[in-house]
């Protein structure tokens, strides 16, 4: 995928982010997306950028943004105080997918993880998404814990 960078996003990038996260059946569901952006997004998108922790990444061809995923690194106490990586908001645009570029935002977000230390590298999927299941354990991600969530 020589014509894709990856860079972090910029705040001109929130609409098409949102967007992304938006087009597929369950985005569809959770975000709003209209004519202008909901000020929830903004305000998401000042605190992740201002967290050193976090880094909001863009797939970007020629100006394009073409997919986004979040990362955050996460001290911890176990593993004996090793950092983690949590790899979140994985989308790839409609017409892009099935071209390898999410192989590829995967790819650069582990060797990003690995070139910082972190000693492992975690990410969720919906249970209903067996299509991404299979994509991650191409990957060699595994499903070795069941997660739990509680809506507030």
């Amino acid at each position: 995928m020589s014509d894709v960078a990856f860079r972090e996003a910029r705040q001109s990038d929130v609409p098409a982010i949102v967007a992304l996260l938006a087009d597929d059946r369950l985005g569809a569901g959770r975000e709003v997306v209209g004519e202008d952006v909901d000020a929830a997004y903004w305000a998401a998108f000042d605190a992740i950028d201002a967290d050193p922790r976090n880094v909001l990444v863009v797939a970007d061809v020629d100006g394009d943004v073409v997919g986004t995923m979040q990362l955050t690194f996460i001290p911890s106490l176990t593993r004996r105080g090793g950092e983690r990586a949590q790899i979140e908001g994985v989308r790839v645009r409609a017409d892009r997918r099935g071209s390898g570029l999410g192989r590829t935002m995967i790819t650069w977000a582990v060797d990003r993880a690995r070139e910082r230390g972190c000693g492992l590298v975690q990410l969720t999927t919906d249970k209903s998404r067996a299509d991404a299941l299979r994509f991650y354990s191409s990957l060699g991600f595994e499903a070795s814990h069941e997660g739990m969530k509680l809506a507030l």
